[in-house]
């Protein structure tokens, strides 16, 4: 993959030896452990807290930094401008459930939205014309699929849609 400019906000003001340096991170686990006695944290100490949005967020050099993004600078020595969490569970940091990707790509594989009432992603009810409708996001754009009678059957041709538009990042919710 092209790798993309990084945004201005999403820069580092760390190097892959100073993070080497100063953190150990385990590929398999996803856990950074500090190699250096660190305010108040000794030696193999797991570093790291859990935000309110589920992302791993650590410390260093009095700077925060979310760890799924020190991961991949660890393994691969640079950044990309988006890294996605293959599993939509930001909390899992292991090398294998991260991936290069595109913003597009990104938004792709984000779950169901807290204000969705259909309990199905790219389904809502249509109470105009007393149906089931079905969109979803592609290129850009709002892609209208058709309007269904039946809750599955609007299930269905969204899963079928998103399959064949969205490939390997499409989400099902």
């Amino acid at each position: 993959m092209k790798r993309g400019k990084v945004p201005d906000w999403l820069k580092l003001g760390l190097t892959q030896q100073r993070l080497r340096e100063l953190l150990h991170y385990d590929p398999e686990t996803g856990v950074f452990t500090s190699r250096v006695f660190r305010s108040r944290c000794p030696v193999g100490k797991e570093v790291g807290s859990t935000r309110l949005d589920g992302y791993c967020e650590l410390t260093i050099d009095r700077q925060r930094y979310l760890a799924h993004r020190l991961a991949w600078l660890y393994v691969y020595g640079y950044l990309p401008a988006y890294i996605d969490h293959i599993d939509c569970n930001p909390s899992n940091n292991r090398i294998s459930n991260l991936r290069e990707v595109t913003r597009t790509q990104n938004q792709r594989n984000m779950s169901i939205g807290t204000s969705n009432t259909s309990g199905a992603k790219g389904v809502a009810w249509d109470k105009s014309r007393n149906k089931w409708i079905v969109n979803i996001r592609y290129d850009g754009r709002s892609k209208h699929i058709g309007r269904f009678d039946n809750f599955d059957d609007a299930v269905n041709a969204v899963r079928r849609a998103r399959d064949e538009l969205h490939g390997e990042f499409a989400n099902h919710g």
